[in-house]
């Protein structure tokens, strides 16, 4: 989707300056593998218009691959506006029913290009958009799977996307028993477990077909599972001055950490790391940290680069 983004601190209500950039939890997390120097490649449908030619452009500037993606001019490319605090309640507003996004189809997919990945990620969101992005979310995630390709989930539950709660179980448990890697937040994880604590909530995604879970705890970090080992992993310590893609950042770390044969610590510890860097600044995409970035600050070298 494209992004407009209110000066920070000025309630969405009352906002009049707003800066533009993308949006989206499967194109943020291909921006954030790329940054960490993993070959990624983003597909779906954008409008023939200027947002949507723009979020290619993006996506391309950031070397993500979109020789799959449609520009479809039956459909006008989604937006989201929202503003932007640190600690108080942060206002979202969508245009997206009807949008190319929206009508994301099973013919859209590519079986060999799919097959070619290491990794397949999806989310709770795009199933949640109409029933053909349904229909191609849980046609991709089958095609992976059978390929021998991981797939990963994340659910990124959004009740104004899901209002019937028990509908978002029924679509996403099938997704989530064909994946290798869940990673999903507290809150959704009891939601679509009916289990209350993280370690419960992961133990049951485990049990349930997944190799390896991460379940996202906000301030208080990650916990981990796989092969029945728990690690529980302590987030960075931040003053943020915006939360919105700290998950997203989370997710491609964590993945990032993962193609590269590290340990379940390491992944978390990636994923905290990438998290706590991401809230930092500004926007969905634009704190989403460079391998550098990384590398600087697990090596505590805070100095300001004169």
């Amino acid at each position: 989707m494209a992004l407009f983004r209110a000066d920070q601190a000025e309630p969405l209500r009352t906002a009049r300056r707003f800066s533009r950039s993308i949006a989206g939890a499967e194109s943020n997390l291909a921006i954030g593998l790329s940054r960490l120097g993993c070959p990624a490649g983003w597909f779906g449908r954008v409008g023939d218009d200027p947002l949507g030619l723009g979020i290619l452009d993006t996506l391309r500037g950031e070397g993500v691959d979109v020789s799959r993606a449609a520009v479809d001019g039956a459909g006008f490319t989604g937006v989201l506006v929202r503003d932007t605090h640190g600690e108080r309640r942060i206002d979202v507003l969508y245009a997206r029913q009807g949008s190319a996004g929206s009508r994301l189809s099973v013919a859209d997919l590519d079986q060999d290009y799919l097959a070619s990945a290491r990794v397949l990620h999806v989310t709770g969101i795009t199933p949640a958009l109409s029933e053909s992005a349904r229909e191609a979310t849980a046609e991709a995630v089958r095609l992976a799977a059978e390929a021998g390709v991981a797939v990963s989930i994340d659910p990124n539950l959004r009740r104004r996307l899901w209002p019937d709660m028990e509908q978002a179980r029924r679509t996403l448990l099938p997704l989530l028993e064909r994946a290798r890697i869940v990673l999903v937040g507290h809150a959704e994880a009891t939601v679509l477990t009916g289990q209350e604590t993280a370690e419960a909530a992961g133990r049951w995604l485990a049990d349930h077909g997944a190799a390896t879970v991460a379940v996202k705890l906000g301030a208080d970090g990650a916990l981990g599972i796989h092969d029945g080992r728990v690690y529980h992993g302590q987030a960075l310590s931040v003053r943020p001055a915006d939360p919105i893609g700290a998950g997203d950042a989370f997710d491609a770390a964590f993945l990032a950490a993962w193609l590269r044969g590290a340990d379940l610590a390491e992944c978390i510890d990636d994923g905290n790391l990438a998290a706590g860097l991401s809230v930092q600044v500004c926007g969905d995409i634009e704190g989403l940290p460079y391998r550098r970035e990384m590398d600087e600050r697990r090596a505590n070298n805070l100095e300001t680069n004169r």
